[in-house]
């Protein structure tokens, strides 16, 4: 009886991510990490922290399985934006960056800068449920905040992007590009 449990135990330990799977995840989607810490922060120097923050935490988790190791990291990168820039919090003075340092040439914002333009909750709550698919629920919860002001604050974002659907597309291309490349 107690070999069967020590077996089982052990089984689901290799069921676990270690440190190679999560450098796996980092090495693998990379730049798709950056850009979403990018697209939470609205700031290099931000996004940079979180996303060293998440690689330190990644480094240090046991209790994650392989299978969940990609989804596990998204979410630790989403809760150390949410700790770095409070969005909820009335602040509104930060310092916001261009995603590649500079207006284009041609006086337009790529959709990317565009987002960073929105409020740090507007953004947050667009990112996380348009981007990442996470259900008003996840999103009010994560961000401490009611799932109706989640709604009216995704509302608003998309009230303030008419053209949201060429920016999901433009980025998701970006996110599949950055994989493949």
């Amino acid at each position: 009886m107690f070999c069967r449990e020590e077996i089982k135990s052990a089984d689901l330990r290799a069921d676990y991510a270690n440190r190679a799977d999560f450098c796996e995840v980092f090495d693998r989607e990379l730049r798709p990490l950056y850009l979403l810490a990018f697209l939470l922060t609205a700031n290099h120097k931000r996004a940079e922290q979180c996303f060293v923050s998440t690689l330190d935490e990644a480094l240090e988790q046991t209790a994650v399985f392989k299978d969940w190791a990609g989804s596990w990291v998204k979410r630790c990168l989403i809760k150390n934006a949410i700790r770095s820039v409070r969005p909820t919090s009335a602040r509104s003075s930060e310092k916001k960056d261009f995603w590649s340092g500079v207006k284009s040439a041609t006086g337009g914002e790529s959709g990317v800068d565009t987002v960073a333009q929105l409020s740090p909750l507007e953004r947050f709550v667009l990112v996380m449920t348009v981007l990442e698919r996470y259900s008003a629920w996840d999103c009010s919860v994560l961000l401490g905040c009611s799932p109706k002001k989640v709604a009216q604050e995704q509302m608003r974002a998309l009230r303030r992007l008419p053209h949201l659907g060429a920016f999901e597309l433009e980025t998701r291309q970006s996110y599949h590009l950055q994989i493949t490349a």
